[in-house]
């Protein structure tokens, strides 16, 4: 894996385990999965909008 996919999901993560002290784990994994859905599609669109 390359880091500009690390990087972000690691971020992620630090920030969901930050922020989630009053969160169930339902609403931690559903956080969780909605952040690397969104980490991906702006990768995939980076990729798309910088390749010529």
């Amino acid at each position: 894996m390359q880091l500009d996919i690390i990087v972000p999901v690691l971020m992620g993560c630090a920030l969901l385990w930050w922020v989630s002290g009053g969160m169930t784990w339902n609403t931690r994994l559903a956080v969780a999965a909605v952040t690397l859905v969104v980490v991906i599609v702006v990768v995939l669109f980076e990729r798309s909008v910088s390749s010529p």
